[in-house]
């Protein structure tokens, strides 16, 4: 008989993972905000690739899940599995919706050309709709941008996340690390085929119900979660001085790079965005592993195993 979620021991939390989420969420904040003065185009905006952290979100999300549960199945249902995960995720995702609902027709203007003409009662269903993460076709968009989820635009990524959840449960969690290899190989081609071959040179998108954003969402989803889950089973704890210190310099840098490349030379970009997301993912064994044994040397950095989804805090729009 299994148990249910409560009888399972809780495992060691390592605070410095949502240190380094919270870095990645301000890099988004700072890149949105120099996306204002560039007059709409990335070949003028100086920091340019604070949309990278939503990939990195993806590959910490990966790692952490199957950190927390790859050993646990014998314990736990499926439903046990997603009510977990609710529990943790759906309150910021209602929360963010309520927040957008209050503050939508603050937003009334040209770059939202539709918040003015949007009744109230539209934007309450919107709110309800959003409180479950069911994505909104384009036809019931209240802002002009044809967004999944226009009161909580981050939440494009969160609905993603939840997809790959399932995909975890209902299968990928049993494949063996050989085999699991193998379709992080096939995804990280899909990757650098959408980022240097595709017609932007970037992996920008994946919030809307088309198939063209669906494609780059994901693109960007399926290398980095299932990436973040092998590195979890193959790593090794080492100990390194400062990991969060040059952890966090080293996504400052990332994503503060300039656009690479002008108009005509889009893959030189796409390049660059494949190269840190498939290089960087690399790294991240040693690196998280090395987080969590400084974690294991400051017992004040534990607690629960699972993590709220700080993301949600920040613009991943452009």
């Amino acid at each position: 008989m299994n148990k249910g979620p409560e009888s399972l021991q809780t495992k060691s939390h390592y605070e410095i993972l949502d240190g380094l989420r919270g870095v990645a969420s301000l890099m988004v904040v700072i890149f949105h905000t120099f996306e204002t003065y560039a007059g709409g185009s990335p070949f003028k905006q100086i920091i340019n690739h604070g949309y990278l952290a939503v990939d990195f979100f993806f590959l910490l999300s990966g790692f952490v899940v199957a950190y927390a549960y790859d050993d646990r199945w014998g314990k736990m249902t499926q439903w046990d599995f997603y009510k977990r995960r609710l529990i943790r995720l759906q309150p910021m995702v209602i929360m963010g919706s309520i927040i957008g609902a209050a503050l939508f027709y603050f937003q009334s203007g040209p770059v939202f050309p539709l918040v003015s003409s949007t009744p109230v009662w539209k934007t309450l269903i919107v709110m309800l709709v959003g409180f479950t993460l069911i994505p909104l076709l384009p036809s019931m968009d209240i802002r002009g941008w044809q967004e999944m989820h226009p009161l909580d635009g981050p939440a494009w990524s969160l609905f993603f996340e939840y997809i790959a959840n399932i995909l975890y449960a209902i299968g990928f969690r049993k494949l063996s690390n050989k085999a699991l290899g193998v379709f992080v190989l096939l995804s990280g081609g899909l990757l650098v085929h959408l980022a240097v071959f595709g017609p932007r040179g970037d992996v920008i998108g994946g919030w809307s119900v088309d198939r063209t954003q669906l494609h780059i969402g994901f693109a960007r989803l399926l290398y980095p979660f299932f990436a973040g889950m092998l590195l979890m089973r193959l790593g090794k704890q080492i100990n390194i001085k400062g990991a969060f210190f040059v952890c966090s310099l080293l996504l400052i840098a990332i994503f503060s790079v300039p656009r690479i490349g002008g108009p005509e030379d889009l893959w030189m970009n796409g390049l660059y965005e494949s190269v840190c997301i498939i290089v960087f993912s690399r790294s991240s064994s040693h690196w998280a592993q090395a987080i969590v044994s400084l974690g294991d040397l400051l017992p004040g950095f534990a607690s629960s195993s699972e993590t709220y989804p700080i993301r949600s805090i920040s613009r991943t729009t452009p």
